[in-house]
């Protein structure tokens, strides 16, 4: 998948370099699985297209939010990246990037993100802390727990009633249909992603659901799958939603097939794969929903 950066890094200062992969800009898919439900959010809070100035707010704020989750993720995983074949050449990692560095990254990050909670109101900033909370506990939540992957999926999903608050100023019950939806989205495709890493994980005490679920897995991830499609179909009724919304969750339900046939061997590879593929099941999702406010 490509980076969302037009210059090649070879032409960049190896500095650059080095905070741009400690922000994995060069690797985009985070940000994606951030920013579809953020939109899809949005669009069901204004009943269709949103304020332009919050749109242009969200898109900011999660491309600076999931940066600031991968510094403090690589800050908190610096003794043990290295032990992992995935990434033992990130930034932290190797040194390129000391830990000192990392945290002064992190807090500009945060600070540039929460100038952007001005020009939405005092609602959405509450909601933001307890968002920074999240972001900020999950990397180390692999210390102590087989579930860090319900941890992100909280963090991941604040987004949502952070949408209704600034775009309507209050939170309906009917949102939090959304944010169980994505929370176990969340789960069941970073569950795919610790697939990858689980010899290395066992070995150095790392903990995850894919742990946690052992032979299991992919049945879990099924039906955590499942579960997220249930709920979004109670969101197209809450919402009164129409076929291409429908749509949208058939096309995501057959991504979902596909995933489970690129897992089936548990090859770490194929489980990238896997993961790297929920991409697309958001944005058909998002793709139904634009495209039911608009011609539905």
């Amino acid at each position: 998948m490509s980076g969302l950066l037009i210059t090649p890094l070879s032409r960049l200062h190896p500095r650059a370099i080095d905070f741009i992969q400690l922000m994995r800009l060069d690797r985009p898919i985070g940000t994606y699985l951030l920013l579809w439900p953020t939109l899809c959010a949005l669009w069901l809070a204004a009943g269709g297209w949103p304020s332009p100035l919050l749109l242009a707010v969200f898109a900011a704020g999660v491309l600076l939010m999931r940066s600031a989750g991968c510094v403090i993720n690589d800050f908190a995983d610096r003794k043990v990246d290295g032990h992992v074949s995935r990434t033992r050449n990130r930034p932290l990692a190797t040194g390129r990037v000391t830990a000192r560095e990392a945290l002064v990254a992190f807090v500009i990050l945060v600070a540039l993100s929460a100038s952007l909670l001005l020009f939405t109101n005092l609602l959405t900033f509450k909601l933001a802390l307890v968002a920074v909370v999240l972001a900020t506990v999950y990397p180390f939540c692999k210390r102590f727990t087989f579930y860090p992957q319900v941890v992100l999926g909280a963090a991941y999903s604040m987004a949502i009633p952070m949408a209704f608050a600034a775009q309507t100023g209050e939170l309906p019950a009917a949102l939090w249909l959304l944010y169980i939806a994505n929370l176990l989205w969340t789960v069941a495709y970073d569950t795919e992603y610790a697939m990858c890493d689980r010899p290395d994980d066992l070995v150095i005490g790392v903990k995850s659901t894919a742990i946690l679920f052992g032979e299991a897995d992919r049945l879990i991830i099924g039906l955590l799958q499942g579960l997220v499609l249930l709920c979004l179909v109670l969101v197209g009724s809450r919402f009164e939603l129409g076929v291409f919304y429908h749509l949208g969750l058939l096309a995501m339900l057959l991504s979902f097939a596909w995933q489970h046939w690129l897992i089936r061997a548990r090859e770490p590879q194929a489980c990238l794969a896997a993961f790297l593929s929920n991409h697309w099941s958001g944005l058909l999702v998002f793709a139904g929903l634009v495209l039911d406010y608009r011609f539905g």
